[in-house]
């Protein structure tokens, strides 16, 4: 639709998530140091506002390189949500109590991207793409009045840091050079990784390879939604009867399960549903398990530069995804 409308090629529309993603790449690595220095309520409510007239501006596009743009925009803002949320938990809270916050916000992150292509479907099937354009720009405007009228400031004035060129350079080499926290940030990026290969490619995946139509992508999000929540909820149940390592294991052993499950069904049989959804759950019920543990591992390495190493977590994170995207 965005093709016939806009005059553009297959490729060009499919580059305008490679623009927003390329874009909430490079500024998730500066929105936690930024919140570290003014506050994290400040950067929520601004990044907020930028990504509800970004989307406005969607609406209105006439040509595929205003969205590619208009996208960026809105990548460079929603960024801010994903990583100063996670300073937010580690300011307030600690040990158990943190992992069980972080299984609930890790339960929301995994709705979201389920929920939305099946919204984004029904929008479209009835009201075109620009609908979805629409409802983003409400439903952040929603999300703004939230959080400016109930979202407290967690980091008090005294435990804010400089934005120094100098002290930042210092703080992100060593953020970046931490083995601990590369390790736990490659797990997060790589087990997110195998599963956003079947977010990127479900238009092709559903509806080419296996016959589903443009309001059938309950088929692939429906299940792995089922997953995530329950490898969230599971993963809030063990904090503090098991260690995060064990939990971690745990996951990895499940994920790999999963992983063994989903190359004999695409070796042996033909694209056919429901047998190509089935490991789908199962992995991403492993993933979500690792999550909360691997964040919390990696930003307890630096607990008076937590917004800047959940940035850092985050830009490793997102810049795998814009790769893969792009290729």
């Amino acid at each position: 639709d965005i093709e016939t409308s806009l005059g553009a090629t297959p490729l060009e529309v499919q580059q305008t998530l490679t623009a927003y993603l390329v874009m909430f790449s490079i500024m998730s690595l500066w929105h936690g140091a930024i919140s570290d220095a003014v506050g994290r309520r400040k950067v929520i409510l601004v990044t907020l506002g930028l990504f509800v007239l970004a989307s406005f501006g969607c609406i209105f596009a006439g040509r595929i390189e205003q969205l590619w743009v208009l996208r960026g925009l809105q990548g460079l803002a929603a960024c801010a949500g994903v990583v100063v949320s996670r300073a937010i938990v580690r300011d307030i809270f600690h040990g158990a109590q943190a992992q069980r916050l972080m299984s609930h916000i890790t339960m929301m992150f995994a709705i979201a991207p389920a929920i939305a292509p099946v919204i984004g479907g029904q929008l479209q099937s009835a009201f075109g793409w620009r609908s979805i354009f629409v409802f983003m720009a409400v439903f952040g405007m929603l999300i703004c009045f939230s959080c400016w009228k109930w979202l407290p400031e967690t980091l008090p004035a005294e435990r804010r840091q400089s934005l120094h060129p100098g002290y930042l350079g210092k703080s992100y080499w060593q953020v970046m050079t931490s083995p601990v926290f590369l390790a736990a940030c490659g797990g997060l990026s790589f087990n997110f990784m195998a599963f956003f290969l079947y977010v990127m490619s479900a238009p092709e995946f559903l509806m080419r390879h296996l016959g589903v139509a443009e309001t059938g992508f309950l088929w692939l999000f429906g299940p792995a939604m089922a997953g995530l929540l329950s490898g969230s909820w599971l993963s809030g149940r063990l904090a503090g009867v098991l260690s995060p390592q064990r939990t971690i294991l745990r996951g990895y052993l499940i994920m790999g399960v999963a992983v063994v499950f989903n190359l004999a069904i695409n070796l042996t049989l033909p694209p056919s549903l429901p047998w190509y959804i089935l490991p789908l759950p199962l992995y991403t019920l492993g993933m979500s398990l690792t999550m909360p543990s691997l964040t919390l591992l990696a930003l307890d390495r630096f607990p008076a530069q937590r917004g800047l190493a959940a940035s850092c977590q985050m830009f490793l994170q997102s810049m795998n995804n814009s790769v893969l995207a792009g290729v």
